[in-house]
């Protein structure tokens, strides 16, 4: 496993930088600067890096923030960044990092941690809502605006915002030391889970369906392509069809009181498959 450790040198930084180019390459403006971030590891914010042989190969970059409750605001942990190498993904150093936010952020007194996704990546996914055991009923259109990195062109932001309630039974089930195991496609199955659309499975990605009707059930399984990137790298307009109904989707859903609680990565058949889990009425804390 990685290093993880807090960075706080103007060495450390330039690290940070450079690791930065190379995760979103195309667009300098995207780049956190060494001012900044020299600037939030001293004033309450948090820049974890990740190790491996003294070589950076991960970083994680959040800050304090505010949001509003009925008796005024309370304060929150906002994560904005997390970035790994590419060579060096699916290892476990994205989870690394957010473990080590997750007892950094407990230790100031805070019980919230909030952060944006995309939500048709199923990797994120499945380390936010699976592995970490965050919930999400808000979905946000157009966040950054036209994004102009390497990752991101031509697609609408549109992002989940999660919240990672900190101090909660789900998320100790998942990150304490004695972690829950990860529910299985079948495990909802038998649980009654109602697939929410059919997808065409024809051809080499799944396409969206047509239209959508949200069903009165207590659990729902929403169906996403299983590696969205390589989808958008062979078929732009394809992408552009699976955002634009993923958004109406989670809109609607959200609008009728479900909650993302769980995502299944499913390699059980002939193609993986990837899903959200959406339970009615659930709530986040």
């Amino acid at each position: 496993m990685p290093t993880i450790r807090i960075l706080e040198t103007t060495v450390e930084m330039e690290q940070a930088e450079e690791l930065q180019r190379v995760v979103w390459p195309g667009c300098e403006t995207d780049v956190l600067p060494l001012h900044l971030l020299v600037t939030l590891t001293h004033n309450g914010g948090l820049v974890l890096g990740a190790y491996e042989d003294e070589k950076m190969v991960g970083l994680l970059v959040g800050f304090v923030g505010l949001y509003d409750v009925p008796d005024g605001p309370r304060p929150k942990h906002c994560s904005h960044e997390l970035a790994v190498l590419p060579e060096a993904r699916n290892a476990g150093i994205g989870f690394a990092l957010k473990r080590a936010q997750w007892q950094t952020v407990r230790k100031q007194g805070l019980d919230r941690i909030t952060w944006t996704y995309d939500p048709l990546l199923s990797p994120n996914a499945h380390l936010n809502i699976a592995r970490l055991g965050a919930v999400c009923n808000t979905y946000l259109r157009e966040v950054y605006g036209e994004m102009r990195d390497g990752l991101n062109v031509g697609l609408p932001s549109d992002r989940f915002q999660v919240d990672w309630w900190l101090n909660t039974r789900r998320v100790e089930q998942r990150l304490g030391s004695h972690p829950r195991p990860a529910l299985t496609l079948a495990d909802f199955e038998a649980a009654d889970a109602q697939t929410l659309y059919p997808v065409d499975s024809a051809g080499a990605f799944i396409r969206p369906p047509g239209h959508l009707t949200v069903p009165d059930a207590p659990l729902l399984l929403a169906e996403i392509p299983s590696d969205f990137s390589q989808l958008k790298a062979a078929d732009s307009e394809l992408a552009r069809a699976w955002r634009f109904f993923s958004r109406e989707m989670f809109e609607s859903c959200f609008s009728a009181g479900y909650l993302v609680t769980d995502f299944v990565y499913d390699t059980s058949g002939d193609r993986p498959r990837s899903f959200y889990v959406l339970t009615h009425g659930e709530a986040t804390m």
